[in-house]
């Protein structure tokens, strides 16, 4: 049975070990599982656990940058909103800061077939199977694509600002998630912390979905509680937009991979798909926006597209289970876990019924008639 992932009871090293373990096993192990590998996932993460430092004493010491300080009284509200509104965990995550001195904490790395949008899972026995692994070192993320490419596979690699080890160790903020607006950076605590309330293995596009849909409607409410409204709405109803015409490419290119045409004929029909995709956003004439504009002008593959099916999949059926849900956390988050439980088959078909109940296509005309909408971790970042 799938199972829940939350902090054990032990402490010292004991706890040490066994968070390692999980840590290494979610986010970080390759499929060779090689000792080079297990070294610098070790290694990257020891050093980021000995820079943490309480939120609390930083505040409270007039040598440090008073800016630096504005943004973290701001995340420790938001996160205390995350456990008092949201029934998020209320353990140390957040209330500790980390400066990586980086603008990223480590690499995806997303591998595919050439004909297959069907992502080359890492399966490790304490995590399950996840559809990427990280590096901390963007020269050895780039190696080990290469070695992917020269098996024939496609590859993309993607920076990551934060992850969370689902409550095995106290997750700092990070000076990588400041780069964001106060906004987003209430949005990244609300979605790393998600992944602490509920992890189910082998089930990557659920457990991102899930955390997506907490991350977007824990938004929206700490937005009213503060009498704010959205940042730049246009600018997330384009990108609900762009991520709504990316998931209609990988519908049409998974029918395309289904067909019995020669490699050839389906190789030009998938560059087909790219183009269109890439002339579908440019006939939307939306003001320019640099990442979104340099996804698409750089070179495309099936790797490239992955991160979208993951995150944003399942989000209209999480909706609607928070609808029937009464909009409380707590009968939600309940529900959320009746449907990890279940076996993968009937998961997925229960969240298909989500969807097509929801009302919602998952088009961008009903995110943006929400002004709200494209992930913070949709496959471009912000």
């Amino acid at each position: 049975m799938n199972r829940q992932y939350r902090r054990p009871p032990w402490s010292g090293l004991r706890r040490f070990r066994a968070g390692l373990i999980a840590v290494v096993g979610v986010h970080w192990l390759t499929a060779c599982s090689t000792v080079d590998y297990y070294a610098q996932a070790a290694q990257g993460h020891l050093a980021l656990m000995q820079q943490r430092e309480p939120i609390d004493a930083l505040l409270a010491d007039p040598s440090r940058d008073a800016h630096l300080q504005q943004r973290l009284a701001l995340a420790l509200q938001a996160r205390e909103f995350a456990s008092s509104q949201l029934g998020l965990p209320d353990n140390q995550s957040y209330r500790l800061y980390a400066d990586i001195q980086r603008p990223v904490l480590l690499w995806n790395l997303f591998v595919t077939p050439e004909f297959s949008l069907a992502p080359q899972l890492q399966c490790f026995p304490v995590a399950g199977c996840v559809a990427y692994r990280g590096y901390y070192d963007l020269d050895r993320a780039r190696g080990a694509a290469a070695g992917e490419q020269l098996a024939g596979r496609e590859t993309w690699i993607g920076g990551v600002e934060a992850y969370s080890t689902l409550g095995w160790f106290d997750d700092p903020l990070l000076s990588s998630m400041l780069q964001r607006n106060d906004q987003q950076l209430a949005a990244v605590i609300f979605h790393e912390l998600a992944h602490q309330q509920l992890y189910v293995t082998d089930d990557t596009a659920f457990n991102e979905s899930f955390a997506s849909f907490v991350e977007q409607e824990g938004l929206r409410q700490w937005l009213v509680s503060r009498s704010e409204v959205l940042l730049e709405p246009s600018r997330a109803c384009r990108r609900q937009q762009f991520v709504a015409l990316v998931l209609a490419t990988r519908e049409r290119l998974a029918v395309l991979y289904g067909s019995d045409q020669p490699p050839a004929a389906m190789r030009q029909a998938k560059q087909a798909e790219f183009e269109r995709l890439r002339e579908a956003y440019r006939q939307m004439n939306h003001p320019a926006d640099r990442r979104i504009d340099a996804w698409l002008a750089a070179p495309m593959n099936n790797a490239k597209l992955l991160p979208f099916g993951l995150y944003d999949q399942w989000l209209p059926a999480f909706a609607e289970l928070f609808a029937q849900s009464g909009q409380r956390w707590p009968l939600f988050y309940e529900q959320v876990q009746q449907l990890a439980d279940l076996p993968p088959t009937e998961r997925h078909a229960r969240l298909q019924a989500l969807h097509s109940g929801s009302g919602e296509s998952g088009a961008a005309e009903s995110a943006c008639a929400a002004e709200f909408g494209g992930g913070l971790y949709s496959g471009i970042g912000e």
